[in-house]
């Protein structure tokens, strides 16, 4: 047997509305901002690393290297060698030395920002937020 509101249910073939509710941001806790910009810098300093190994061996294998190294022989004289600054173990350090600043800037930044949004909410009242159930 059948109930009668899965009668009614049958009978009416429309869906409910979904339901909406609207919630304001009023805190973001500081560790949890600490946390997740410290995992999106070291995503973007291994995104950095790969990315510039993969343009120097570009650059590397087309001769690129070899004709820039010609051109300021060129105009320089003899003394300059741009080939033994450019190695590859050059390049990959300083790549690995702008990754690490930019994670320790890009930790802080985040967590400057959970600062001044927690502040700025005495002032707005934070952010109205819309959400809904499908």
């Amino acid at each position: 047997m059948s109930s009668v509101a899965e009668k009614l249910a049958k009978k009416s073939g429309r869906k409910a509305p979904a339901k909406q509710v609207r919630l304001r941001l009023v805190y973001i806790d500081f560790w949890s901002a600490v946390k997740l910009s410290f995992l999106i810098a070291v995503c973007l300093a291994v995104v950095n690393i790969v990315a510039t190994f993969l343009v120097y061996t570009v650059l590397n294998s087309t001769g690129i290297f070899g004709k820039v190294n010609e051109l300021v022989q060129d105009v320089a004289g003899q003394g300059g060698d741009l080939t033994s600054i450019l190695s590859l173990g050059n390049v990959m350090g300083f790549a690995i030395v702008v990754s690490l600043l930019n994670l320790v800037v890009t930790t802080a930044l985040g967590a400057i920002m959970a600062v001044l949004y927690n502040l700025s909410v005495k002032v707005t009242g934070g952010i109205l937020v819309g959400f809904t159930n499908n």
